[in-house]
């Protein structure tokens, strides 16, 4: 298989699982060069895209455990005398890389629901049943073997030999016993801590929920308080606006009224005048002037011409 962040050569596949020191150089190489093409990715969340790069480079990760486990499996089947070692080695490579994956994952995690963690969880304490059980069968079958060939040498020994190979096989039992007891315990222990690690994942889920749901009935609150007060100010801005313009409006028709009355009151005092100066130009015509004189003379006198002489209208 090819893979971006980790190639391992058959030919050192037993020197690398067998050196643990070369392991984490391994380790570490591919850490840091998932975390540098980590670094190059967008880390806007609200873009799918975005999503499905961050996953995509977690897969990556998850692929080089799956190459690294099958190039240390590949080892054991060929040296079954080293199966510990390489064990080891695999073992340590899917807690890291399991590790490394749910780290460079983890903001993607965070984002998604409640039921993607939980069933994230239960994979990883099914791949620990299944590692457990993959010890246990390994181990009896060691203690299946050992046992064959103790058999077959009592065979030719005496009774007291066959008791000293009782016992020896009483002892191997128990401590094959013990072995698989501290097996399960641990396997217990990581689930149990896998559960934890899930429910507290929900509850942190949960709360950012609720948080974001306080915070966006809190802006929606905001919002139409701000609608509703805008629409009190506009309210209140047209029915100054009309206010103004009746008032305009009532003193337009006061100064039309005015004009009017003054033009009537002007007229009036114009018909007034006319009838004055007409009974004095008949008074002057009667006293026996002519018609031009009488005329002339009225004129000065309205026009203030005649010193001590005016029209009292």
């Amino acid at each position: 298989m090819v893979n971006e962040l980790v190639v391992i050569e058959p030919a050192t596949a037993l020197d690398l699982f067998t050196a643990p020191d070369k392991v984490q150089v391994l380790l570490s190489g591919i850490r840091e060069k998932a975390l540098a093409e980590q670094a190059l990715l967008d880390t806007d969340l609200s873009k799918a895209k975005n999503r499905d790069a961050i996953k995509s480079l977690a897969y990556k990760v998850t692929q080089s455990k799956t190459y690294i486990d099958k190039a240390g499996k590949a080892v054991v089947d060929e040296l079954k005398e080293l199966p510990k070692k390489v064990d080891a080695s695999r073992k340590q490579c899917r807690d890291e890389l399991d590790a490394l994956s749910e780290e460079i994952r983890q903001p993607v995690t965070d984002w998604e629901d409640a039921e993607k963690a939980r069933v994230a969880a239960e994979e990883l304490v099914k791949q620990i049943e299944r590692d457990h059980e993959e010890a246990l069968q390994m181990n009896e079958l060691h203690d299946l073997r050992k046992a064959e060939e103790e058999r077959k040498r009592i065979e030719h020994e005496n009774e007291i030999k066959r008791q000293a190979a009782e016992q020896a096989r009483i002892e191997a039992e128990q401590k094959a016993q013990r072995d698989r007891e501290a097996a399960e315990l641990k396997a217990k222990q990581e689930r149990e801590a896998a559960e934890l690690k899930a429910r507290q994942e929900v509850e942190a889920a949960a709360k950012r929920e609720r948080e974001a749901r306080e915070a966006q009935e809190r802006a929606e609150r905001e919002k139409q308080e701000a609608i509703a007060k805008a629409e009190r100010e506009k309210l209140a801005a047209v029915e100054a606006e009309r206010r103004k313009a009746e008032e305009a409006e009532r003193a337009r028709l006061a100064e039309v009224e005015r004009q009017k009355q003054e033009e009537l009151k002007r007229q009036a005092n114009k018909e007034h005048q006319r009838k004055f100066n007409r009974e004095a130009l008949q008074a002057l015509t009667a006293a026996g002037f002519d018609d031009k004189t009488a005329t002339k003379f009225l004129e000065l006198v309205i026009k203030g011409g005649v010193p001590h002489l005016s029209m009292n209208y």
